[in-house]
């Protein structure tokens, strides 16, 4: 087997090893959650200086060590510049980070579906103009990564009669416990505990955003504003910490 292998990863976090060298916390598109030495990229002349940044796509190469595995040399995909002239950008960009460092693992069955999503997330991210399209783009990425790790939010058919929602609802109950809505007909019969009553067109919602591309523009985006984007993404980010065993480190950053 070759000492030397190629992989596309995003740099989420990095660690300091020496005065030269760090180590750098990465998700990669063939391994998942891995971790390689950057040897003398503190160094202001480093070729590899500013491809190790948080938030950077690189193609890497690397050798194969016996503990960690040394960063050879990195291409650079996307940057991401946008993210970082935008402290709200930022911000959001760590926390969708951060779930995939809670979420992801090494060798992670799910590491190219999850990768791509967050590349996709971070690009669309640096393109928004204000702070509804980012909060659109974090729920975006919310939704899917919850369905790529086996806790879909059901929002297209009723979690107890399986009934599909239709417009002629003016509500139903949304338990986030329960991971999805039901219809106002259960909600009356009492069948499912907890949730909040939850207006069929903040399900439509969502529901166009969880099956929507990062760069579609669907109806309910354009009729989003700052206080329903707000609303939701909270719930969405209870969600994903309902299920989730490590505590959130950005959430106090974040609306």
């Amino acid at each position: 087997m070759s000492s030397n292998y190629l992989t596309d990863a995003i740099n989420i976090k990095s660690y300091s090893l020496s005065e030269a060298d760090k180590i750098v916390l990465m998700y990669s598109r063939e391994k998942g959650l891995m971790r390689g030495v950057a040897k003398g990229s503190k160094k202001m002349k480093s070729k590899l200086g500013g491809r190790m940044e948080m938030l950077v796509a690189n193609k890497l190469m690397l050798y194969r060590g016996k503990n960690l595995d040394t960063i050879c040399q990195a291409e650079a995909l996307n940057t991401f510049n946008n993210l970082r002239t935008d402290m709200d950008k930022m911000v959001y960009a760590m926390y969708m980070s951060e779930i995939v460092t809670n979420f992801g693992s090494e060798d992670d069955p799910n590491s190219e579906e999850i990768y791509d999503l967050l590349y996709k997330a971070l690009a669309q991210m640096s393109l928004a103009k204000n702070l509804v399209e980012i909060l659109l783009c974090v729920m975006r990425f919310q939704l899917k990564m919850m369905r790529v790790c086996g806790y879909e939010l059901q929002l297209k058919n009723c979690i107890r009669c399986n009934c599909e929602f239709t417009k002629q609802s003016e509500y139903g109950i949304l338990s986030l416990e329960k991971g999805g809505m039901q219809c106002a007909q259960c909600a009356i019969e009492g069948s499912v505990g907890g949730g909040i009553k939850f207006p069929e067109k903040l399900r439509a919602f969502l529901f166009a955003l969880s099956v929507s591309n990062f760069d579609e523009k669907t109806y309910y985006d354009e009729k989003a504003n700052e206080k329903v984007s707000i609303y939701c993404f909270s719930l969405l980010k209870k969600y994903v910490a309902l299920h989730c065993s490590k505590q959130f480190k950005t959430i106090k950053m974040i609306v």
